[in-house]
């Protein structure tokens, strides 16, 4: 596919300087330069949680993008998307925005440590959010890399709800994995709520036991690519993501995390898909 990739479409849970630096926030932010200075296209999306301080960053509404409902649990969800850039990289953001889910100043857990009980229904809004914001964007990935918790539902979706749009009729999804709220466990109507047109309940088979490794494995099962992004990626996960057929793994690498190489070896990953 090396000819082929022209357009690269990153999905965030975290991006700096949006959210503090971590690991997940840093590669977010360093990521997607670097592959545009590669001569790609990109496109970045993240959630836009409460914390984000919209007039220093600059955000503003894109009320061409904004205005569609997205349906959970019966229920309408007015999707609202706005959009920032980052001049010193050359960077535009995209946020996916949603009052109940998104306007709470934490990102996962509230301020007693506790999982919101909603993250199950967020995770589904953020997914198919991202999804229908690119349709109305028309600008075809070539490769979606996912990366954080919140973007694991947004594989199942591309290879069965979005399979036959022409947009993403040669998108191939790259997956990184982290250990993230690994023992946690989600609403247990989690794989109900997140059945979605092409979407079976065998698709979701996994979220009969709705924790973190769970859903990472929904995601692995449809990535074409799966990124090991830690050392300590559990190993349970590890095993799993290695037995799918056709998926290819990119495993840890210390040593380029540390140098920053790692850029490169996702772009010829990406190539290789």
């Amino acid at each position: 596919m090396a000819d082929s990739i022209h357009k690269v479409l990153f999905v965030n849970s975290e991006m700096s300087p949006y959210l503090p630096e971590n690991g997940i926030s840093n590669i977010g932010r360093v990521l997607p330069q670097g592959i545009q200075e590669r001569k790609k296209e990109i496109r970045c999306f993240m959630p836009k949680y409460g914390s984000i301080n919209e007039r220093k960053h600059q955000l503003h509404e894109v009320i061409r993008l904004s205005g569609m409902n997205i349906i959970i649990s019966d229920v309408d969800r007015p999707l609202i998307i706005k959009v920032a850039s980052i001049p010193a990289a050359r960077i535009q953001v995209y946020f996916i925005d949603n009052e109940d889910y998104f306007r709470r100043k934490q990102t996962t857990r509230d301020s007693d440590g506790n999982l919101f009980w909603d993250n199950d229904e967020r995770a589904i809004f953020f997914a198919r959010g991202v999804l229908e914001t690119v349709k109305k964007l028309r600008w075809a990935p070539d490769i979606i890399h996912c990366q954080g918790w919140i973007s694991h539902l947004l594989p199942v979706y591309l290879k069965k709800s979005y399979k036959d749009d022409p947009i993403f009729s040669s998108s191939k999804v790259v997956t990184s994995l982290y250990n993230e709220l690994s023992s946690d466990t989600f609403s247990e109507s989690f794989a109900k709520k997140a059945l979605f047109g092409g979407v079976s309940s065998e698709d979701l088979s996994f979220l009969e036991k709705p924790d973190g490794i769970n859903l990472a494995k929904t995601a692995a099962r449809f990535s074409d690519g799966v990124i090991f992004g830690t050392a300590d990626l559990d190993s349970e996960l590890k095993n799993y993501c290695s037995s799918l057929p056709g998926c290819k793994i990119l495993p840890f690498d210390p040593k380029s995390m540390a140098d920053g190489s790692y850029v490169e070896a996702y772009s010829t990953f990406y190539d290789e898909l």
